[in-house]
């Protein structure tokens, strides 16, 4: 065998090696961090979780990520804990296919390709809340679609679209947890445009601008769910907003930063 040859056999073997011991082809890089993410933006994220978890949307499970700030192919999550548990240094970092940048022994949330494939779908959203909210889940598994009734929930006016995992041709789509990009690419399809959407049978996601804004409309989400369910209940056609009046709040949305000031006092006091 001439010496070129030799080299030749030598490099695919490296290569095989490399490919087998690390699971991923031996051209494939690790993901690198997106940098350094203030501090500030890192507590307001554990107490996201906190204030959701308050305010009884969001119990053991449940998840809040927010696209990392100078790296828009980035975002930031807590590891696999009880939500009203987390703190800053909990956090994780992952690129848009929901790998971990550099996960220091912690379980990732088996959820976070929602996450990744939203962001992939939506440069405008820098915000995702997947929950389990009770009240939401109703609207799901039935043909009453989930519509605002009151003005803390008029964001919801462009509809609310229900994403079946059933309809993504997936081994895992049976178990209805979105546990790889294939359902995560589905769920953000079925999204849109829209900031909220509901997955039958198991709750919804919420996404927005902001961790303010999006923790907000999580909670109202909710809460004009119940509203619906206590009207409908009480028999009778339900005057619900019109688009014109939602589209007019859309234009003027109050003063958000109050309920988030108030929420994260509460939070941070319990």
């Amino acid at each position: 065998m001439s010496r070129s040859a030799r080299l030749a056999a030598v490099a695919a073997l490296a290569i095989v090696f490399a490919a087998g011991t690390s699971g991923r082809p031996a051209s494939a890089q690790a993901p690198t961090s997106g940098g350094p993410v203030p501090p500030a933006l890192l507590d307001d994220l554990a107490v996201a979780y906190k204030i959701l978890a308050m305010e009884g949307i969001i119990d053991a499970y449940g998840h809040v990520s927010v696209r990392h700030p100078t790296s828009p192919n980035r975002y930031l999550m807590s590891r696999s804990l009880g939500p009203a548990l987390v703190t800053p240094a909990d956090i994780m970092e992952f690129d848009l296919d929901s790998t971990p940048i550099d996960p220091k022994g912690r379980n990732a949330v088996l959820e976070r390709f929602i996450h990744g494939e939203i962001y992939r779908a939506r440069p405008d959203v820098m915000v995702v809340v997947h929950s389990h909210a009770p009240s939401v889940v109703p609207f799901s598994i039935t043909q009453v679609p989930l519509r605002p009734v009151f003005h803390m929930s008029t964001f919801l006016w462009k509809g609310v679209p229900v994403w079946d995992s059933r309809s993504v041709k997936h081994p895992d789509a049976a178990a209805l947890l979105v546990r790889n990009g294939d359902m995560g690419k589905s769920l953000a399809a079925a999204l849109g445009d829209k900031p909220v959407a509901l997955l039958r049978g198991h709750g919804n996601v919420v996404v927005g601008p902001s961790l303010p804004v999006t923790v907000r409309q999580t909670i109202y989400t909710e809460v004009n769910a119940r509203l619906l369910l206590a009207a409908l209940g009480l028999g009778g056609p339900v005057t619900y907003i019109s688009p014109e009046e939602g589209a007019a709040v859309d234009k003027t949305p109050g003063d958000v930063m109050r309920g988030w000031e108030l929420w994260k006092r509460k939070a941070l006091a319990e």
